[in-house]
């Protein structure tokens, strides 16, 4: 008998161009809501969540290809610009999901 072997399913990498994110005045609130430490719903929270991560990493994705800047410093730079100056944690796997989504 033989064992059959497990293979590695291969994920379609998504583009950030064609990624869903929340419109510019949803996205004023929800940030001004948190901020003020208002209470938001699930949704709300998920949507906010996914909305700062599609900016981390299209930020990652542009300064990275970048010559003038040295190489893994993206990470700090963007992770500042995103989460730190609005006074958000940034998330533990962050890297590990933006690598799902091309440039």
């Amino acid at each position: 008998m033989r064992k059959s072997k497990k293979t590695r399913r291969r994920t379609k990498k998504r583009s950030l161009r064609s990624v869903r994110i929340l419109s510019e005045k949803k996205y004023k609130d929800y940030i001004q809501k948190r901020k003020s430490k208002k209470r938001l719903t699930k949704k709300q929270n998920k949507e906010l969540d996914h909305t700062l991560m599609i900016k981390y990493c299209k930020c990652i994705k542009k300064i990275k290809y970048d010559k003038k800047i040295k190489k893994n410093l993206e990470y700090p730079f963007c992770a500042s610009s995103v989460y730190k100056k609005r006074k958000f944690r940034t998330p533990k796997d962050i890297k590990k999901r933006c690598k799902r989504y091309k440039l």
